[in-house]
């Protein structure tokens, strides 16, 4: 007595392998949207302004605050300027002193700003401080200037052997901004441009710096 053997599926093997190669596809996919998220993610995120570095001196004519900042435009401001829109940027510098009895005492605020602007028939950036200006032949030479900001404050408002808080911020003015651009500004992302409040301890009795700033 002999048993038929019924052949192999090759129907069901087939479908196997099919389902088996749809599945490493889709995995190579996944790795490779993960991949170019890895990449393209801290490119996003190093759009903005940050604090690089923030001190305090003593000048001849008074309290020199300084602070330096990475800059790194968003896609929108790059594109606006590169077709001509100018760009107003505010440096803010701030200085009080811890009372514990009230609110802090505000001993100076002061701020100044500084307009980015690109000229496309001489192909040149320029960086403006009211009257004055200087013209630039690349974008990087004119972000290492405006990453500069410094004021001074009057000795005669700071006491000696005191302690104060400093702070410094620097931000895109969206206020001088087109109508039109001004409308995109505010209702999205692409124009946040804003170092947020760094702070940092400031002792006059050895003018150093101590302790480290901080954002809020």
């Amino acid at each position: 007595m002999t048993e038929d053997r019924k052949p192999p599926d090759m129907s069901i093997r087939s479908d196997h392998k099919a389902r088996r190669g749809i599945g490493l596809y889709k995995y190579g996919i996944i790795a490779v949207v993960c991949l170019l998220s890895s990449v393209l993610c801290p490119l996003v995120a190093a759009e903005g302004i940050s604090v690089n570095k923030a001190e305090a001196r003593l000048s001849e004519d008074g309290y020199r605050l300084s602070a330096s900042y990475d800059i790194n435009l968003t896609f929108a401001a790059q594109q606006a300027l590169e077709r001509g829109v100018p760009l107003y940027f505010v440096g803010e510098f701030l200085l009080t002193r811890s009372r514990w009895y009230w609110f802090d005492e505000e001993i100076f605020q002061g701020e100044q700003t500084v307009k980015l602007s690109y000229n496309v028939l001489t192909r040149q950036y320029r960086i403006s401080r009211g009257a004055l200006f200087q013209n630039f032949a690349s974008p990087e030479d004119a972000m290492n200037i405006l990453a500069r900001q410094t004021t001074v404050i009057p000795a005669k408002l700071v006491e000696k052997n005191e302690s104060y808080i400093a702070a410094a911020r620097l931000r895109l003015d969206v206020a001088q901004l087109p109508k039109l651009l001004q409308v995109n500004a505010l209702t999205g992302k692409d124009w946040t441009l804003n170092s947020d409040w760094y702070r940092w301890v400031v002792n006059t009795a050895e003018m150093t710096v101590s302790g480290e700033g901080k954002t809020e």
